[in-house]
């Protein structure tokens, strides 16, 4: 199983318009942030975390042919406003996309995209077919998916777990019964805003500190904003087995 990076910044990530700061001028690419979002595969099954606005770009530097399903961990903008571009995987599979996410999120995702679930049939339109998901596990061809519920403020989120490999975005709390289901990984994708104190997100040293009690193998931080140091400082700061991710960065995980 292999899980690749699409995009690990924020809306405020890099380049950020009009930042003068030495991370938005940085020229070392792993500086250069689309939008959070990641790709999991295993065997013949492909999934996506998140459709967010730079989806498109993401897909085609990916060179992404085939595409099973979306997995939406939220309905915040940055997580769902490229699904539109959806469409040219209907297109070239020739069948509709599948979107999985749990009511709430769905509900704000017919609101967003309404012409998508019109009765009207307007030829090139996104094609999808709706799976709603709760907490119970769940499987998308060769990949199994263990929903995780984080809190991102007073918003509950889903992380995702397969296997030994979990992914955790958006998110300041996580509670005791989620950090059970997240201990004895392999992989933990997890996310990290900035060093100050954030309302919604985890700082670095927060989620050092979930990492360091989780004890993974290896932990990767994602939704990383333009406010934080560059990869290579980042690297010289982070303990033993973290590491900032970066986009196209590709892990293999089990």
């Amino acid at each position: 199983m292999k899980f690749r990076f699409l995009g690990t910044g924020t809306s405020s990530g890099v380049p950020m318009i009009g930042c003068d700061c030495y991370v938005c001028k940085s020229q070392d690419p792993r500086d250069k942030r689309f939008r959070t979002a990641g790709m999991l595969e295993n065997g013949n099954t492909r999934i996506v975390f998140d459709t967010g606005p730079d989806f498109r770009q993401q897909i085609l530097q990916s060179g992404i042919k085939e595409l099973h399903a979306v997995v939406f961990t939220h309905s915040h903008k940055d997580h769902i406003a490229g699904m539109d571009d959806i469409r040219a995987f209907n297109f070239f599979m020739k069948k509709d996309m599948n979107i999985y996410g749990t009511r709430t999120t769905l509900d704000r995702v017919k609101i967003e995209f309404s012409y998508i679930f019109e009765a009207a049939d307007y030829p090139g339109v996104p094609r999808v077919q709706i799976h709603e998901i709760d907490e119970s596990p769940f499987s998308i061809g060769e990949i199994d998916l263990t929903p995780i519920p984080v809190m991102h403020k007073d918003m509950e989120v889903y992380g995702f777990r397969s296997g030994n490999f979990a992914y955790v975005t958006d998110a300041n709390y996580i509670s005791p019964e989620s950090m059970d289901k997240l201990k004895g990984l392999d992989v933990l994708v997890l996310n990290a805003l900035r060093w100050q104190k954030h309302y919604s997100h985890f700082t670095v040293d927060e989620a050092i500190e979930i990492i360091e009690e989780l004890k993974p193998q290896k932990a990767f931080l994602t939704h990383i904003s333009h406010q934080l140091a560059t990869h290579e400082k980042l690297l010289e700061y982070l303990p033993e087995g973290i590491e900032p991710a970066y986009d196209g960065l590709e892990v293999e995980v089990f």
